[in-house]
């Protein structure tokens, strides 16, 4: 196995309908933390997709007319499509529908069987089509499903089962030992509490009253359930064989080392998966981050509620990176973000018109005009400059330990806070004056090389998060080095460097007009 590898996934994305804003962000999420990775050395290999089985695909497929592998093809197209508008780096999609997957599946399937984790069985039980799930008399909440809270229906059909509380136990240790392994704390603390301590029910892994998924190979009026067939990507994605030797990719990535998903879905990640792993005899992943959710306001996204924003509208309205900088900015590590408009507004205007696009603006404009366009040798060195000196060297640390602890929001704020460090460093300074006089143009060259340098690293360090305008600030200050090891010298800008032609990064909006906009367009879609 490579010492460097890093093995990130997403959940993959359920093919019933195309994913709004909130499910957009998990993407987001999964490609800072990826593109972080790569810039500090790793071999980041990251795997995203769709999952594309089950009676909620086979019944809107019906109603629409068509077939479910028609439905499933258009939505899976869209959605790729989406994370590629979204410039999220993925290096492998999987789709449940693939050949190689259900063939995987499959075997997976029987080798459980065949060493007796899975049984047959008969499950009663009220039954949420939603949420694809059995749920007990004593489960359901005012007589409806306890995850989503929609209506459920008595059903009874012959099924297989999953032996979990057999590896019941095993996995509290494993959790109770490996505090790293589901984070944040409190999502930890509910998988113990509410789900393993109570003890575990055996799981049901077929299903008989649909036939919208894989066959099971020795019982074909049986289809494989959801928490296998999906749940198993991240093995078939690697050409994982049960039954023998396992691909190359495989040997070099297993297992992952940070699995990005919703909070909805941690009982699923973190009791039925690892326990799947363990009667495999797999080692687990090192650690599963259930991330909060975006809200509208206060309120969960539906589209029964009408408050369900998409990716493209933001970015029609705002541009892809600062919808990018918003989700990862405004999203804490372990409670649910928000959003409005006049959120969104105010964060690009105060964070990337502001502090970063009129910093790195004008510090161009000064080398333009006071250097005709040159990055001028720095020989002046007072000490007001020490401070904005150590916190340039101090930040790629600061990020880097808050990007290993998946607090992205926090790592931004690392990046921010340099910035503003910079903007403060011109007031201090104040080069217009420096300027007026010919005996200090030796200390103004000092003063903007030492801000075109702290760009330079803030540039570097904003890469994973706003790839397209880390690079547009690269170009414009013709930066010759920005790899991550630059980054640990204040030595990185070139003497003699000549600026190229500037453009501003971010626009002020107003938001007046922006919001009337926006408006507008809602109710010609309508």
């Amino acid at each position: 196995m490579s010492d460097n590898k890093f093995f990130i996934t997403t959940a993959i994305a359920y093919t019933s309908r195309i994913p709004h804003i909130g499910n957009t962000y998990e993407a987001v999420l999964a490609d800072s933390l990826a593109r972080f990775k790569r810039l500090t050395g790793f071999d980041a290999y990251f795997l995203t997709g769709t999952d594309e089985h089950g009676q909620k695909i086979q019944e809107q497929a019906e109603k629409d007319g068509v077939k479910p592998q028609e439905h499933v093809d258009k939505i899976a197209a869209e959605i790729q499509r989406i994370w590629d508008f979204m410039n999220v780096s993925y290096t492998q999609f999987i789709r449940t529908t693939d050949k190689q997957h259900k063939e995987i599946v499959q075997k997976i399937f029987q080798k459980l069987y065949e060493q007796g984790d899975i049984y047959k069985g008969a499950y009663e039980g009220w039954y949420c089509t939603p949420c694809e799930s059995f749920y007990t008399e004593t489960q359901l909440v005012e007589g409806n499903c306890p995850d989503c809270g929609r209506e459920v229906k008595l059903a009874s059909e012959e099924v297989y089962f999953f032996k979990l509380s057999k590896y019941a136990d095993r996995l509290i240790k494993h959790i109770e030992d490996n505090p790293g392994f589901i984070l944040p704390e409190s999502r930890k603390n509910e998988m113990i509490n509410n789900f393993l301590k109570p003890g575990l029910q055996d799981l049901c892994v077929s299903r008989t009253s649909f036939d919208w998924g894989i066959p099971v190979t020795f019982d074909c009026k049986h289809v494989v359930y959801v928490w296998i067939d999906a749940l198993a990507n991240y093995l078939t994605a690697l050409s994982y064989n049960p039954y023998g030797e396992s691909g190359n990719l495989f040997k070099k990535l297993w297992s992952p080392d940070l699995q990005i998903i919703g909070k909805d879905i941690v009982r699923f990640h973190t009791i039925y998966w690892p326990i799947m792993l363990m009667a495999l005899g797999l080692e687990l992943p090192k650690r599963v981050y259930g991330h909060p959710w975006l809200l509208i306001d206060a309120d969960k996204m539906s589209k029964s509620k009408g408050n369900v924003i998409y990716a493209e509208e933001l970015v029609k309205f705002f541009g892809v990176d600062a919808v990018r900088y918003y989700l990862l900015k405004e999203m804490p590590f372990a409670q649910d973000g928000s959003i409005t408009y006049e959120r969104m507004i105010n964060r690009i205007n105060t964070d990337l018109a502001n502090t970063l696009g009129n910093l790195v603006n004008r510090t161009i404009a000064m080398v333009n005009k006071y250097f005709g366009g040159v990055v001028a040798a720095p020989s002046h060195r007072e000490d007001i400059d020490e401070e904005l000196i150590v916190l340039a060297l101090e930040t790629p640390a600061r990020v880097e330990a808050r990007m290993n602890e998946c607090k992205v929001a926090e790592a931004l704020d690392e990046v921010i806070n340099l910035l503003k460090r910079c903007n403060k460093y011109i007031d201090e300074t104040e080069p217009w004056l420096l300027a007026k006089t010919e005996s200090k143009k030796a200390r103004l060259a000092t003063v903007l090389y030492n801000l075109m340098e702290s760009i330079r690293i803030a540039s570097v360090l904003l890469l994973p998060f706003i790839p397209d305008t880390a690079t547009e600030i690269q170009k414009q200050i013709n930066a010759k080095h920005t790899d991550w090891v630059s980054v640990k010298t204040f030595t990185g800008t070139i003497v003699g460097t000549a600026m190229n032609e500037t453009k501003p990064l971010f626009a002020r909006i107003d938001e007046v007009k922006k919001l009337a906009e926006i408006h507008l367009y809602h109710e010609q879609e309508k």
